[in-house]
């Protein structure tokens, strides 16, 4: 093995294995985690539009439970990528809107949403096509 590819090297060697950002903590497993989850983008991609009171992402996101969409809210406050506001009304009314960092979030949601639109197709027969080879081979 030459020198120069040390990351590989302790790799190759029994060294402790790299991450996808290499020997930094990237912080990609969180990011994952949080992205993962059921109703996350969903969220994220309804308050791109605006702000949002709880009851209308609540309409706009079908299948969400209340308690999910609680849970989303807080989990995406937490992280900070939506911010929570209580109107002092009775009774209060709460609504939701991205953070700058949530905005830049819903950026990266829209490009791969755009790829998705754009590879459907050719998803859809790379899949057919393995799917008819799997049973031949």
């Amino acid at each position: 093995m030459s020198g120069p590819n040390t990351a590989v090297g302790s790799q190759v060697n029994g060294g402790t294995p790299l991450g996808p950002c290499g020997d930094d903590d990237c912080g990609i497993r969180d990011v994952l985690d949080r992205l993962g989850d059921r109703w996350t983008v969903l969220v994220v991609v309804e308050l791109a539009k605006g702000s949002r009171r709880y009851g209308e992402l609540e309409r706009a996101i079908p299948g969400i439970s209340q308690r999910m969409l609680s849970l989303t809210t807080k989990r995406l406050c937490r992280d900070g990528l939506t911010e929570r506001i209580v109107h002092p009304t009775l009774p209060p009314q709460v609504e939701y809107r991205l953070t700058p960092m949530g905005r830049s979030l819903s950026v990266m949601i829209s490009a791969l949403a755009d790829w998705s639109r754009e590879n459907k197709a050719a998803i859809a027969e790379a899949r057919a096509r393995w799917d008819g080879s799997v049973g031949t081979a």
